[in-house]
């Protein structure tokens, strides 16, 4: 694809030295040849939206002006945690004292209300836009359920209509400062997923995305085609991370691989696909209830753990009272954490472990 063209104007089926169907020689050049919009572009049917994407890319700049880092996390399979991994990461950069934001595009089943345990809340609207709904003073929550007249209610949208409200999160939400915007997104390679990497083309050095699997070649299937279209449109892949990665029992502290990886992992999967490995987070009693009732699971996992300790009278958990798996995964979810986080930038690794050294003192 053509490096001088921006992202948001060239449609996803597009031949791969695409001109940009705004181009003075969209569906006239050598490269047009055997492209199926060609026929579209030479008609002249997409120089219109020139001016009202230049308008809206604007628009979205002075948006996400004081937005430092946007987090996409994705996959191409469905049911594989990326709303747990998405809501845990919101959740830990706030615990360390970061400014976060959280947009739910998935617009058919949106699960961040309740996993950041604000679903009874209802978005506010004012002269200057959207006012997202906080959580905490450095957490604050953007997504369609609040939109919705009761929980319950499905959305029956076609794929324009979700490119115009994803266009307007990102247009008429107003964000304040923020160290990250974490957007996450629905299963799959389709309408949001474009809409999202061309709406933010424009801060494309400052997107990152992050990809999540599960162990079994069936998701690994789908995701290698989410890497696939995330190179295609130029977003930055950040890395992999590996979810229900096995299950740590409670009650005697084994390790039980339930999705068994059967070509692999997501290790192999990094190796085939030249992609970075973020870590793996097990199957976990603890961190399930967190996202169900909308906690912090390195909070309450440092107290929960802290306050077995002291009971005991000893820094080393019991093998009976299921600490074990508490502090595995616990140290799991913090490894990811500072995995990601140190490929954005390293001092905030730094700062992660400074202040998790304090808490555990």
């Amino acid at each position: 694809m053509n490096n001088n063209n921006n992202v948001s104007n060239v449609p996803s089926n597009a031949n791969e030295e695409c001109v940009g169907p705004t181009s003075k020689t969209a569906g006239k050049s050598a490269s047009c040849a055997g492209c199926p919009n060609q026929q579209e572009c030479a008609s002249g049917k997409y120089a219109g939206n020139a001016d009202e994407n230049k308008q809206s890319t604007s628009q979205i700049l002075a948006r996400l002006e004081n937005v430092k880092h946007i987090l996409l996390v994705l996959s191409g399979k469905g049911g594989v945690g990326k709303s747990t991994i998405a809501s845990q990461l919101a959740w830990s950069l706030q615990y360390y004292g970061y400014d976060v934001g959280v947009l739910d595009i998935d617009i058919c089943g949106p699960s961040m209300a309740r996993m950041m345990g604000v679903e009874s809340e209802q978005v506010h609207k004012s002269q200057f836009g959207w006012t997202p709904v906080y959580r905490k003073n450095n957490l604050s929550v953007m997504s369609v359920a609040f939109l919705l007249s009761h929980k319950h209610d499905a959305i029956i949208w076609r794929g324009p209509r979700k490119n115009a409200l994803i266009k307007q999160f990102l247009v008429d939400v107003e964000w304040q400062n923020l160290d990250f915007l974490i957007i996450d997104c629905p299963p799959g390679t389709s309408d949001e997923h474009i809409s999202i990497a061309q709406l933010l083309a424009a801060r494309k050095q400052d997107v990152h995305a992050i990809v999540v699997t599960t162990p079994q070649e069936m998701s690994l299937l789908d995701v290698r085609k989410e890497i696939s279209f995330a190179n295609k449109v130029g977003l930055n892949i950040l890395g992999v991370i590996e979810n229900m990665s096995g299950f740590m029992c409670p009650c005697c502290n084994k390790k039980t691989q339930i999705f068994k990886a059967s070509t692999g992992g997501a290790k192999a999967l990094c190796t085939q696909m030249n992609v970075d490995y973020l870590g793996s987070v097990p199957i976990d009693q603890l961190l399930l209830q967190c996202c169900e009732n909308g906690k912090s699971y390195l909070k309450y996992s440092a107290s929960h753990t802290h306050t077995q300790s002291m009971a005991t009278h000893s820094s080393v958990f019991s093998s009976n009272d299921g600490n074990q798996a508490t502090q595995g995964t616990r140290v799991a979810v913090l490894n990811v954490l500072k995995q990601i986080t140190s490929r954005i930038e390293p001092t905030y690794a730094e700062q992660i472990e400074q202040k998790e050294a304090l808490i555990q003192s």
